[in-house]
């Protein structure tokens, strides 16, 4: 470190130096550069804002190991402040563990559980196992980030926690409960994962880990009831989830539609909108803890009547009144609307309030149990032969025109193909999937809950009742398939991964009483991946093959195998989740419908008839773009948006390339996201959809203009295929060179 009472210039130098040991650059010209704009009296700060500044600047597609440069530059900047805080030597970057604990338990950062659970000795011996080294595994993006927004600072902002204290306190957290004669190696083995990239935990657990404020859990999905009272209580639900960092699902498809009457009073109902405009009202202004608006998703059923204004919710032109910018939309679909659109059918939408007084049943309680056929049509059917029923007939094919013109303006609808959702749905003894969450990944049962009564007790109290309905919870984390796969670790990672998920569900403060209940019921996780395309370019297999498609199926059937197996030998350990009797699961239904009939297989599926699952749902592919960043791989099962490009955030723009970009690894990344085959894409998430019990976070990349029959063909394939939901239609702005298949 740079110090008073040596040669500024020769000690920039010999940071400089030892930063770029090992690393494959020529420094001399970037030296001459940083020394002519630094001075004797220029701050460590400003020095290394400099450095980091020229390091950032050599990076391009040629010379992708200068992150790694900025980064450890960075790093020394962040242990001279530690050290400076915490009043250790800046030598030996990390300080005294148990002090930074106590310190900041007593300034109310840290939880308690933290110091009442360890003893000083276990947290002494934790310390050891800390490894400084694998802060080097950071690229700049990756030490920013984890840097600026997850470690724990003072209440004044300075930093305290280092990166590997970081992992370490979230091991110890998820572990805090676990039997004491095998704690400490749980703790090590989290860490383990942790630490050497080969997973990552779901933003808030990064977040919130071992802190007194917020929750663990990443999204949830609520389910509204056709009542003032339902509404009401929903939105004040949705605030307080999202105060607490928390994305949200909202299923509306049970309200009635506008028009609809009120107490018998025809004509007297507002429909949807407005209520989705209250939600965007909150989405806006109960903020997730000041880092950024709430964020919401609604969902629609394709047959209710208000779909056509609410398709039109996020579009830019029109009635400004009957807009809702700030949310995302999500569109239910079942097998019989796909089908219309391809023959280019008649479609009737329906209000969901008459279809009960009239029918005595709910649409969107059935489903098709199987495709072409099912309970969903035939008591659809029975709603266009009454004539009772009132009903707005239009093109099927003029829905997915309005679905398609706000995909490519606004990038929603999502889709959610219900049908497909419900026939792999493993806990259907339960209830049924009406929509998914935020991000599209998590597909569990839902019920809305219900206001029994109100009373007074004890003069001055007001008690008010209801029957709890499931409302979900997202707990998740991913695997680094780039960084995990090629290492070897899949068994040893998925065996640690699975209980520490388990783990979040018992730890867990949840705002909201029926979260817990229904956290409880399911003991519901989200084991995931990122990495895809990093690990496609590492072994050399391109993205438009069937070599892909194949790795895809050959990979997530492993991981499945492994999960399974994982959450299986922990209910052994620690009992099944409440549910389990008469799941798919436990009758073995879950296997025979998967096509599980090796060996292998079979002995597992002998193995959870008689143990039991510890986890009623199990696997779900989130975003994780954020996380992916900070492991230094590539985001979800995505493609790369670019081989080369800059991550522009509210607060800094940084250039980045793929992962381990060199001239074995371009060929493979140069067929980025818009230019690589979207049907390819399909292909691949089909395959890996077998094998997940929930869905997957999956984008379409098009340029803004494409045909019309090519989206639409890309839709028809992803339904076709078994897809359960498709997230984000992400177009650009102006062609994009090299797409043949968007032309054809």
């Amino acid at each position: 470190m740079i110090t008073k009472n040596l040669d500024y210039e020769e000690k920039v130098m010999e940071w400089i130096n030892r930063a770029a040991k090992e690393l494959p650059i020529n420094t001399e010209k970037y030296i001459e550069k940083s020394l002519r704009a630094i001075q004797e009296d220029t701050s460590l700060e400003k020095i290394t804002d400099i450095l980091v500044k020229n390091a950032l600047e050599n990076i391009d597609e040629s010379a992708p190991e200068w992150t790694f440069l900025a980064s450890r530059i960075f790093l020394e900047e962040l242990y001279r402040q530690a050290a400076k805080n915490r009043d250790f030597d800046v030598n030996l970057r990390y300080g005294n563990f148990y002090k930074l604990i106590s310190t900041l338990t007593e300034q109310g950062i840290y939880a308690t559980n933290l110091l009442n659970k360890y003893n000083k000795e276990e947290i002494e011996a934790f310390e050891k196992q800390l490894d400084p080294q694998r802060d080097l595994l950071f690229n700049y993006l990756g030490i920013h980030t984890i840097a600026s927004r997850y470690l724990a600072t003072d209440h004044n902002k300075n930093v305290m926690e280092l990166p590997q204290e970081r992992w370490m306190i979230i091991a110890m957290y998820l572990m805090q409960d676990e039997d004491k004669a095998q704690r400490a190696q749980l703790v090590q083995e989290a860490y383990w994962a942790l630490s050497n990239l080969y997973m990552t935990v779901a933003t808030p657990t990064l977040t919130n880990a071992g802190k007194t404020h917020g929750q663990l859990s990443s999204c949830f999905i609520d389910t509204v009831d056709d009542s003032l009272q339902s509404i009401y209580d929903s939105n004040t639900d949705i605030a307080k989830l999202s105060k607490n960092g928390g994305g949200i699902g909202v299923y509306m498809g049970k309200i009635r539609s506008r028009g609809s009457a009120i107490k018998g009073f025809k004509g007297m109902s507002s429909g949807v909108v407005p209520w989705i405009k209250q939600l965007n009202n909150t989405a806006v202004n109960v903020d997730q803890l000041g880092t950024r608006k709430g964020a919401i998703a609604i969902y629609l059923d394709a047959w209710h009547k208000d779909i056509e204004a609410f398709l039109d919710l996020k579009l830019n032109n029109g009635d400004d009144r009957m807009r809702a910018h700030d949310i995302f939309t999500g569109v239910c679909l079942p097998d019989y609307f796909m089908e219309q659109v391809d023959k280019r059918g008649d479609w009737y939408l329906f209000d969901p309030h008459e279809v009960r007084q009239v029918m005595g049943f709910s649409l969107e309680d059935f489903y098709d149990e199987e495709k072409g056929s099912g309970t969903w049509r035939e008591k659809y059917e029975a709603c266009i032969q009454n004539e009772d029923l009132s009903r707005t007939k239009v093109p099927a094919i003029s829905i997915m025109k309005r679905i398609m013109k706000s995909q490519l303006e606004s990038g929603t609808p999502f889709m959610f193909y219900r049908d497909e959702v419900n026939r792999q749905n493993s806990n259907e003894h339960e209830g049924i999937i009406y929509c998914s969450n935020l991000c599209t990944e998590i597909t569990q049962n839902q019920s809305p809950t219900q206001f029994i009564e109100e009373f007074v007790e004890n003069e001055n109290t007001i008690v008010q009742k209801y029957k709890s309905g499931d409302y979900v919870v997202c707990n998740l984390s991913s695997i680094n398939l780039g960084k995990a796969v090629p290492d070897g670790v899949l068994d040893r990672l998925l065996k640690i991964q699975v209980r520490m998920l388990d783990n979040v569900i018992d730890i867990n403060t949840l705002p909201i009483k029926q979260t817990q209940l229904t956290n409880q019921k399911y003991r519901a996780i989200g084991l995931g991946t990122f990495g895809w395309h990093h690990l496609l370019a590492k072994k050399n297999i391109k993205w438009e093959t069937d070599e892909a498609v194949n790795f895809a199926d050959e990979l997530y059937e492993d991981i499945a195998y492994l999960t399974i197996k994982n959450s299986m030998e922990l209910s052994k350990e620690k009992g099944s989740y409440p549910v389990y009797e008469g799941s798919k699961w436990q009758t073995g239904e879950y296997f025979t419908n998967k096509g599980y009939t090796s060996d292998k297989w079979t002995g597992l599926k002998e193995e959870v008839k008689q143990n039991g699952m510890r986890n009623g749902y199990l696997m779900a592919v989130a975003p994780n773009s954020t996380t992916a960043m900070i492991a230094g791989s590539t985001a979800s099962i995505d493609p790369v948006f670019k081989a080369f490009y800059n991550e522009e955030k509210k607060d800094f723009k940084i250039p980045v390339t793929a992962p381990e970009l060199d001239h074995h690894t371009y060929d493979i990344y140069r067929r980025s996201a818009y230019i690589v085959d979207q049907r390819w894409s399909v292909k691949q998430n089909a395959a890996r959809q077998k094998h997940v019990d929930q869905s997957i976070s999956f984008n379409f990349y098009v340029p803004n203009t494409i045909k019309a029959s090519v989206l639409l063909n890309l839709h028809l394939q992803a339904w076709q295929e078994g897809l359960k939901t498709t997230y984000y239609v992400r177009s650009t702005s102006n062609d994009v060179e090299e797409c043949e298949w968007c032309q054809s």
